[in-house]
């Protein structure tokens, strides 16, 4: 069954490339192409385009059709094109010509547009849902390792001192801005489409401002050729904001595999959590980390992907946009398994609190002794070339402690202010708002 299907039928060759693998997908937009036809056929009635009676048998078969969508017993049938199709062909067959209405005053365009829009706007929400107990997570390690200190680095060479408690927290505010960026993609797609139609919108008097509220979007796109055009750029932008949070995971995890490598010994896992090797007994490996930095630098690979698939497309809809959903789609769950399997892992990390004990960090704490000539009047310079000549003579002193009182620093993580900052963005999103519009959709 097509909805555009007049009296011509397609070569065969032809209907199995266009629909391509879109059932798959489409069923991941099933319960939103529901919720979106609810709001529809509400708006419809109000301005009478449907009786009251049509509108209440529509919204009550549609509502029975969203719980065999969530009772995972609902397909698409083969020769149903699509999740739209699939739906209108349901109320037809238990309504019959009430359910060839529901099309009116909208297209297939629209229809798939306010879909993506709400299942993104669903996915971002579930997203932040996992990132904000991986941040507590972080933070509550900051503050349980803040006084083990940690070579820190530069150009991977050795360079002053840092703690388990910086590294922690460092991507825990990692994650504050990767939030923020999540923030700004769920504004982007929390805009109403529906009604644009096909792009260029409808001759029906419509209230679009009415199905904006049903289905809890903040505003609407307003302009009708840019409710279309924004397919794909919307797409970009959810992919730019997961690439944020897989850059952080990743970044982690080359970090806890280099400082697992016995060259480091800076951390260990239980060895349930690592794997070994065919031949070399003493292995643990840290697999899951080296799979989670290539699923996500696979993640930040995606903006690039749709910029590139979209490229050089003008105005309207192009079949092109079909294929995002199998790029974008199955990022959030990846993205999610991650970070659920990052945590699994840092609960159980041990670190080694005697790292600098090592005299092989002794050089960590020259900035120290240059700091401690300052304080003692010395100019800056004079006291970083006192030191520099001691290193380089051999006779470098020094004392394995630290002062550090400043914000963010050592002894001063400011883990409170940065879960504040956290929290506030978290609260930004306001997403009852858009949960309770939708559960009043089902009541």
């Amino acid at each position: 069954m097509k909805l555009w299907q007049k009296d011509t039928v397609s070569l065969k060759e032809v209907e199995q490339f266009t629909v391509g693998n879109d059932r798959m997908f489409d069923l991941m937009l099933a319960p939103f192409d529901v919720l979106g036809s609810i709001a529809h056929v509400t708006m419809l009635e109000t301005v009478g385009l449907l009786t009251k009676e049509e509108k209440a048998a529509l919204v009550k078969e549609l509502q029975s059709i969203y719980k065999t969508v969530r009772s995972m017993e609902f397909t698409i049938q083969h020769d149903v094109e699509d999740i739209h199709s699939q739906v209108e062909l349901l109320l037809t067959q238990r309504l019959g010509d009430i359910g060839k209405k529901i099309h009116s005053a909208r297209s297939r365009n629209d229809q798939v547009l306010v879909d993506v829009k709400l299942f993104l706007r669903n996915e971002l929400k579930e997203l932040v849902h996992t990132v904000v107990p991986f941040f507590e997570l972080l933070q509550s390690l900051s503050e349980r390792f803040k006084d083990d200190l940690l070579p820190g680095y530069t150009h991977l060479q050795l360079a002053m001192p840092s703690s388990f408690g910086l590294w922690f927290g460092a991507y825990a505010e990692s994650l504050v801005d990767d939030i923020i960026v999540l923030k700004a993609a769920y504004e982007v797609v929390n805009k109403n489409p529906l009604g644009s139609a096909a792009g260029y919108g409808s001759s029906f008097p419509i209230n679009r401002k009415l199905t904006t509220a049903l289905l809890g979007f903040e505003d609407l796109n307003y302009n009708v050729v840019y409710a279309q055009m924004g397919r794909g750029k919307a797409e970009r932008i959810v992919a730019m904001a997961l690439a944020n949070v897989a850059d952080t995971l990743s970044r982690l995890s080359m970090d806890a595999c280099l400082y697992l490598n016995q060259n480091f010994g800076f951390i260990s896992f239980p060895a349930e959590l690592t794997t070994g090797s065919s031949i070399m007994p003493h292995k643990k490996n840290p697999d899951v980390f080296e799979l989670i930095r290539s699923h996500c630098n696979g993640i930040k690979s995606l903006p690039n992907e749709i910029m590139m698939m979209t490229t050089n497309l003008p105005s309207g809809y192009h079949r092109d946009l079909q294929l995002l959903k199998e790029h974008l789609f199955p990022a959030f769950r990846t993205i999610q398994h991650c970070i659920e399997m990052a945590g699994m892992m840092l609960n159980k990390i041990e670190v080694n609190k005697d790292i600098l004990k090592d005299e092989k960090y002794r050089y960590l704490f020259s900035v120290e002794e240059v700091n401690k000539l300052v304080l003692e009047g010395v100019p800056f310079r004079d006291a970083y070339k006192q030191v520099g000549r001691a290193i380089e003579q051999g006779k470098f002193a020094y004392t394995p402690k630290v002062q550090h009182t400043h914000e963010g620093s050592i002894g001063n993580l400011c883990n409170g202010p940065i879960r504040q900052m956290l929290q506030k963005q978290v609260d930004g999103f306001n997403f009852s708002k858009a949960d309770g519009a939708l559960e009043q959709l089902l009541s």
